[in-house]
């Protein structure tokens, strides 16, 4: 699909464009760790069948810049905020997974006037992780810490990207075959270059005090997105283990959604059919 590159809040963004012909609003797809906007391969000419798609790498993924700083979910939205206002849109529709849903969450309260909807996958908001920690969760996001934590974890992932990398996506699937070995080769790739794995764990880092001074902050103010939300995830992922529509109800005004069947983390690749089917109708208002 093609793509192109533009300067924003202070960085090169690449992006990938499908269907910008079509005068309606786009659909911005934000992509998770570790991956790239290669994630939406399987979606992608489907959904911009209808309407203009844009799929950017975000700050320190893929072939974005991979600057030192600015990885606090704030910045990350500014810098799409800007990407989809220097191609001409007003406002847009946000789907976002994993730590690209966190950038669409902080991006949705930061502008709703430029966000019309929100479709989040595969996650809860990262305050309320935070708050119901126990035994379980942290089981489960045991990630979360270990890349919190200074320089250690790219010097243990470096030895073996590969293997660091393949390790979530085994453990994180249901459908196993969704993430064909194209895609996997690809993620490696863009996880190997000079400052990924850096860039990609300073998106954890910036967990505390940024992003959750920030969530607390708008928690403690009463604010909440008031756009349509589309909470959707993994039947066998994460969420799945928590009540997160009714999370989900206590962040937006109006908040629909539901698991995704036969599907872990990675809905896009695993069940590219069923989020199309949950998509298109919402999108569509």
């Amino acid at each position: 699909m093609p793509s192109s590159t533009a300067a924003v809040n202070g960085i090169r963004m690449h992006y990938r464009h499908a269907g910008m012909e079509q005068g309606k609003t786009p659909v911005v797809l934000l992509h998770g760790w570790p991956q790239t906007s290669h994630c939406w391969h399987r979606i992608i000419d489907k959904l911009s069948a209808e309407r203009p798609v844009i799929a950017p790498d975000l700050r320190g993924y893929g072939l974005s810049d991979k600057p030192r700083a600015g990885y606090d979910k704030r910045t990350m939205a500014a810098d799409v905020s800007e990407l989809v206002a220097k191609l001409g849109f007003g406002q847009v529709s946000v789907v976002g997974h994993d730590r690209g849903g966190r950038v669409a969450h902080r991006w949705a309260l930061d502008r709703p006037e430029q966000v019309a909807r929100l479709a989040v996958l595969d996650i809860v908001p990262t305050r309320e992780v935070w708050r119901r920690l126990d035994l379980g969760i942290a089981t489960g996001y045991w990630h979360w810490f270990f890349h919190l934590q200074p320089d250690l974890p790219e010097r243990l992932a470096g030895a073996d990207v590969a293997a660091y990398l393949g390790y979530f996506f085994e453990r994180w699937t249901y459908q196993r075959q969704g993430l064909d070995a194209a895609a996997i080769d690809e993620y490696v790739r863009a996880f190997s270059a000079p400052g990924a794995l850096r860039a990609g764990f300073d998106d954890y880092r910036a967990s505390f005090p940024d992003d959750a001074e920030a969530d607390d902050a708008d928690f403690d103010a009463g604010q909440r997105l008031t756009m349509p939300v589309l909470a959707l995830w993994g039947s066998e992922g994460l969420p799945a283990k928590m009540p997160a529509l009714e999370i989900w109800s206590e962040y937006a005004n109006d908040v629909t959604g539901g698991p995704i069947e036969e599907s872990g983390h990675f809905v896009a690749e695993e069940q590219p059919e069923r989020l199309l089917a949950r998509l298109h109708p919402f999108l569509r208002g």
